[in-house]
């Protein structure tokens, strides 16, 4: 797997708010990186920016390989059962059913197919939009607090998938409130510390 997020110099300005600058980081195959911070001190920005969602303001961020991003919509068809939500993303992944049925297996709600993704709650949301991360097969992984509303299993079943893709050369950039299980991670500290 081809996997590479190097940002060099990079600012964020939303409005008139400076949010970081100098930003400079390189993740290759296998590594991570874990987002700190008190909330607005730009962590998701920089998820966008990673992901090529939000221009960078200054810099130059290098990407090779797939993104995946989740934040805080899952980004499903709520009226759809999962299943036929995550073959959509699936589909235009370029990931096979098979894919679809692992990750659900990983996330442990594929007794959840058939179930309308409008009917979930806020814990089994999250999940399915971790499994459609997990489905597509991109190489980095852009995770924006996917801790949020999972229980302690879940939030195991997360480490052991986050865990498994590096292992294969995937990166993972968290961004997160939690402790979460992330070995060897470099720490990306944004905004001050009270």
């Amino acid at each position: 797997m081809v996997a590479r997020l190097a940002f060099d110099r990079v600012a964020c300005l939303r409005g008139d708010r400076l949010l970081f600058e100098g930003m400079s980081f390189a993740l290759d195959a296998g590594d991570a990186a874990l987002l700190t911070g008190p909330n607005g001190a730009g962590k998701s920005s920089l998820m966008r920016i990673a992901a090529g969602l939000l221009p960078a303001s200054a810099g130059t961020v290098e990407r090779a390989g797939g993104i995946a991003f989740a934040g805080e919509a899952a980004a499903l068809d709520p009226r759809l059962p999962l299943g036929r939500a995550l073959g959509f993303w699936a589909k235009l992944d370029g990931a096979s059913p098979a894919d679809v049925d692992a990750a659900l297996d990983r996330m442990a709600i594929a007794n959840l197919a058939q179930v309308p993704v409008r009917m979930f709650s806020t814990g089994q949301r999250k999940r399915a939009a971790l499994a459609r991360v997990i489905a597509g097969r991109a190489a980095i992984w852009l995770l924006d607090e996917p801790g949020n509303g999972l229980d302690t299993a879940s939030i195991d079943r997360l480490a052991a998938a986050m865990a498994a893709h590096r292992d294969t050369g995937g990166i993972v950039v968290v961004a997160t409130h939690q402790s979460l299980a992330l070995p060897g991670a470099i720490e990306i500290p944004l905004g001050t510390r009270p």
